[in-house]
This record gives C-alpha cells, structure tokens and sequence, in this order.
C-alpha cells in the first residue's frame, strides 16, 4: 500500500467515526426532544387553540346572515295561481286569489303546524282577529302537508281557516331551507325560550325545514301589501306592521253595489 493509499485510509476510518458519532448524536438530540413534555404540551395547546378559533369563527358566522338564502319577492301574478285545497274529506281546489279577490286578506305560510314556534306566531295572529273583522280582512294559513291531526292540533292556536299547498307554492318563488345550521343561531336559540317560556309546545311530525311567511293581500289589484319571510326558524312578523297594512286595505265593490 502506498502512502497515499494509507493516507486516504486514514481519511476513511477518521470520517466514517465522526460522521455516524455525528448522526448519534442528532438522534439524541431529537430524541430527547420529543421526550420533553413540554414539546406535547405546546403542540396540544396550539392545537386546541387553532380548534377553537376555527369553531369561534364558524359560529360568528353562522349567525350573521352572510349564508341565509335571500328571499325572492312574489309576484301577485304568481300568488293568484297557486291551487289551494280545502281540507275535508272530500276537498275542493281552487285559486288562491279567491281568498283575497274583495276584501283583501292575511295570509300565513305555515312552516309545520306541530312546531311550537309556528304555534306561537299562529296564537299572535290571532291576537289582531278582532281587529281585522272590524275591517272585514279575513285571516287564513295555508300548510304544506295534511298528515295525522297536526291541522286539528294547530286549529286552537289559529283562529281562521287552514288550507292545504300541496306545491309548496306560499314558500317560493325560491323555497328557503334551513337546515341544521338553525340551532347554532342564537336567535334561534332566543325564539326557543321564548316560546317556552310563553308555555308553548309541540311535536315533531311533518316537513319543517322549508321556512314559511306571511302574507297582507289588498283586494284586486291592489297587490301584496305586506310580504315577510321568515329567515329563521322562530322569526315572527311584526304584528304592528300586519295592521298597518290592513288598514291599507280598500275592498272592492261590485257594480250592482255601486248602484
């Protein structure tokens, strides 16, 4: 062996040592890092810091109105068309616009007859029936399904006549839906209590995602004078504003009444 041969020898045996002493001790040191209970520490608290400022910032979210589905208005045109059905054995259809065509009318889009939420508004309604006879605006609800007693269960809270939307017609143009996303809202939350706390109750039979409304219709042409949708589940008309637009209304005459 030359001398160059035993001098890259030595280079050889000397790296080769220092280089996996080297790596030894880098496995050391990462070892003993992941040993320090600190490190767990530190990450779990990152993690359930970044948990809950996702789950904060969803919740934020959610209950502001950037993800509600905006309402489309109805047109009169559109409303007058929809087929409604009496509600007894032998049911009868006909138009909507026979529920307002002379005296005007309120109207409620009942969201689920069995929902203690919907019962309440139906009993605040109610509230203005004396008032609205003394202007001759009758008070209606239509629902959307017909299913078990809920419509005989509903009746006591309601105090006007109840017909059947079998298409749903009374909650579009565009039907709105909320779903789960309702009971992370606190004014959803609010309405709860305040229904319960008013004593009323419920079940939870029937279709109640598709959210429902009420309807001021003047006589005629005279068009829709009050239109709100609810937007969440709970969300009452103001009741002032459904007399306000009552009084809008002017029933109309026939000739021979002119006469």
């Amino acid at each position: 062996m030359t001398s160059d041969q035993n001098f890259e020898s030595g280079i050889w045996e000397t790296v080769i040592p220092r280089s996996r002493a080297g790596s030894w001790r880098l496995r050391q040191v990462e070892m003993s890092f992941l040993q320090d209970p600190s490190f767990f520490g530190m990450g779990m608290w990152s993690i359930g810091a970044g948990a809950i400022g996702v789950a904060a910032l969803a919740l934020l979210l959610a209950n502001t109105d950037m993800f509600l589905a905006k309402p489309e208005k109805a047109a009169l045109e559109y409303l007058e068309d929809i087929d409604l059905k009496t509600l007894e054995k032998d049911a009868v259809t006909f138009k909507a616009k026979a529920l307002w065509e002379k005296n005007g009318a309120v109207i409620m889009a009942v969201r689920r007859p069995g929902c203690f939420l919907c019962r309440e508004e139906a009993t605040d309604l109610s509230s203005l029936k004396p008032k609205l006879d003394e202007l001759g605006v009758p008070l209606y609800a239509v629902v959307k399904e017909h299913i078990k007693n809920e419509v005989k269960d509903f009746q006591p809270y309601f105090k006007g006549e109840i017909f059947l939307d079998e298409n749903k017609k009374f909650y579009g143009p565009q039907r709105r839906k909320m779903m789960f996303m309702g009971f992370v809202r606190l004014g959803v939350w609010q309405n709860f209590f305040r229904a319960w706390n008013g004593g009323f109750s419920g079940n939870l039979d029937g279709e109640g995602f598709i959210l429902g409304g009420v309807f001021v219709m003047g006589p005629g042409k005279q068009g829709i004078l009050l239109e709100h949708r609810e937007k969440e589940f709970g969300d009452k008309v103001n009741l002032t504003s459904v007399l306000e637009a009552a009084r809008k209304i002017r029933p109309q005459t026939s000739a021979s009444e002119k006469q």
